[in-house]
């Protein structure tokens, strides 16, 4: 275990030199959900409450936990096609040091997005800030996972070139199925059921539910959390397991 453990740290902090040496990534999933926090909130939040800062600031930082699954999903397929990975794959390295590492080093990014969004949006909407805001950010941690999990999924099937066009899939789906960019009263009970169901729609409800107070404990925190840890835990399972079987490939 404690030799598990000391690869696992290894590879970690060797990710987080290989992200830092590529900062053009890390202001894109910074960058783009901040200003589309701050565009949408100028131009919609007086006409209707789905934009205001309250729901919006939660929403956007899930919606740019979303942008973490190209973010990884880049990072693996690029060492995939080096010589790196081809070289760890003869050591004792076990596919799941690998995928912990990757996860590990990328957590930080998760923590830096949510800080940054939730201060942005207390500048416009003090209420946020609170004891409720900092569990928030702990809570967001447990969702960006899923996010991270279908990165290295997806990093551990796709190349380099059409890593971009899989990943887009969870970008979109966490858009149009989380609900927070409309309204749900207007869609048919099929549609709000399939989107419960999701893991999208169940991650924007946590971080919201957080900052606005849950009222019902099962329904608004304990549902939505354990759909989204079922989800996580598949992913992560299924992208050990696919790497796992490309090391044997190697």
């Amino acid at each position: 275990m404690k030799k598990s453990l000391s690869r696992i740290f290894i590879l970690t902090k060797r990710n987080l030199l290989e992200i830092i040496r590529d900062p053009l990534s890390l202001v894109f999933t910074l960058a783009l959900p901040l200003f589309m926090e701050i565009l949408f909130y100028l131009i919609f939040h007086n006409l209707t409450d789905q934009f205001q800062m309250k729901y919006l600031a939660p929403g956007i930082v899930v919606f740019s936990q979303a942008f973490l699954t190209l973010f990884t999903g880049i990072l693996i397929s690029t060492d995939r096609n080096t010589s790196f990975l081809t070289r760890l794959y003869v050591s004792n390295t076990k596919s799941y040091e690998f995928i912990f590492a990757y996860a590990l080093s990328v957590l930080p990014i998760t923590i830096i997005q949510s800080i940054l969004f939730f201060l942005v949006g207390g500048i416009f909407d003090t209420s946020i800030f609170g004891l409720n805001m900092i569990l928030a950010i702990l809570l967001s941690i447990i969702t960006s996972l899923f996010f991270i999990g279908m990165g290295i999924l997806f990093g551990s099937i796709c190349n380099e070139k059409s890593i971009g066009g899989v990943s887009s899939i969870v970008i979109v789906g966490q858009s149009v199925l989380s609900g927070m960019w409309f309204p749900l009263e207007g869609l048919s009970e099929g549609i709000i059921t399939f989107m419960k169901i999701l893991p999208f729609k169940n991650s924007t409800m946590l971080i919201q539910n957080m900052i606005l107070g849950i009222n019902n404990s099962f329904n608004d925190f304990i549902l939505p959390l354990l759909i989204v840890l079922i989800y996580t835990v598949i992913a992560f399972v299924a992208a050990i397991l696919l790497f796992k079987h490309k090391m044997k490939e190697k």
